[in-house]
């Protein structure tokens, strides 16, 4: 199937109702852009899933703070539409930010809660706006099955709530975290990171894969699998937001003088240079994030 490319909401509004109409069901991909091959293994996912499948590509204003990267995010349009034909989507809808955002408008969707800690405090307003893009972009899409990475952890809990709540016809997939070889979390921001910082940025996936491993020898202490971590972000010199463990469904801390029990999420964010990276796992879980990088980039 040709790559039809939207650029209009009422564009992309008619192709997902032609495609139900049609007895199909429709696949999305929500994305800023820039992509890469986490975003690719997000639409062979919903390939599975769905008879068709539109990526959106759109540099949402609202979920970036005064002091952060909005102005120079990479904006790659031409190269992601090429990646989008190869990886077999049919329907790129790529809006201009007046279409999304028109003149006037007022209105912010917020979940409290699951956004009251991690990088919450770090990004005052970050998930008011990307609730509200995702909400917005549900709307126009209609009954579908969306699916996110569990890389950013957060934002997935907070759209499932949100879309639970709102009682919005969308099916949400969350997908294991793509890495490279080395452990590395694939990201867009990736880009930013000089040679020698993407060699110490290896320290998050080291200070996960420590968790992991003291977690799956039978450790439960919170401060103890904390520990395991600390010492690998602290050699690499990352400028650390939080390395925090958390219930892995309702977001809430756990101090360090209590037991994790058998299921809990250690997410961690930071600087490297002037390019914040974030990570996670969720411990009795996920596979350690070296070892299965390397599952994966071997299978």
């Amino acid at each position: 199937m040709t790559l039809q490319v939207h650029h209009t909401v009422a564009e992309f509004r008619r192709a997902a109702n032609a495609v139900r109409t049609a007895g199909k069901r429709f696949g999305l991909v929500p994305t800023l852009g820039a992509l890469h091959e986490g975003h690719l293994s997000l639409v062979h996912e919903a390939r599975t899933r769905a008879a068709e499948v539109a990526v959106t590509i759109f540099v949402n204003p609202t979920q970036f703070g005064p002091n952060e990267d909005f102005a120079r995010y990479p904006r790659t349009l031409e190269r992601d539409l090429e990646q989008c034909r190869a990886a077999g989507v049919s329907h790129v809808f790529a809006p201009d930010v007046s279409e999304m955002y028109p003149a006037g408008e007022r209105t912010r969707v917020s979940v409290s809660g699951l956004t009251a800690a991690l990088c919450g405090p770090h990004r005052p307003g970050h998930f008011d706006g990307v609730t509200t893009i995702v909400s917005k972009l549900f709307a126009v899409a209609g009954e579908c099955v969306a699916v996110f990475g569990r890389k950013d952890y957060q934002q997935l809990k907070v759209i499932e709530r949100m879309t639970r709540d709102l009682l919005l016809p969308v099916e949400i997939v969350g997908l294991r975290t793509f890495r490279q070889a080395d452990g590395l979390a694939l990201s867009s921001r990736n880009a930013y990171l000089s040679p020698e910082e993407r060699e110490r940025a290896l320290a998050i996936p080291r200070a996960l894969t420590a968790a992991v491993s003291a977690f799956s020898s039978g450790e439960r202490s919170v401060g103890a699998l904390r520990a395991a971590a600390l010492g690998e972000l602290e050699k690499a010199g990352l400028r650390l937001d939080y390395a925090t463990i958390a219930d892995a469904d309702e977001l809430v801390p756990i101090a360090d003088s209590a037991l994790s029990g058998e299921r809990a999420l250690f997410a961690i964010a930071g600087f490297m240079g002037k390019t914040r990276l974030i990570d996670n796992v969720v411990l009795g879980e996920d596979p350690a994030p070296i070892a299965s990088a390397v599952k994966l980039t071997a299978g």
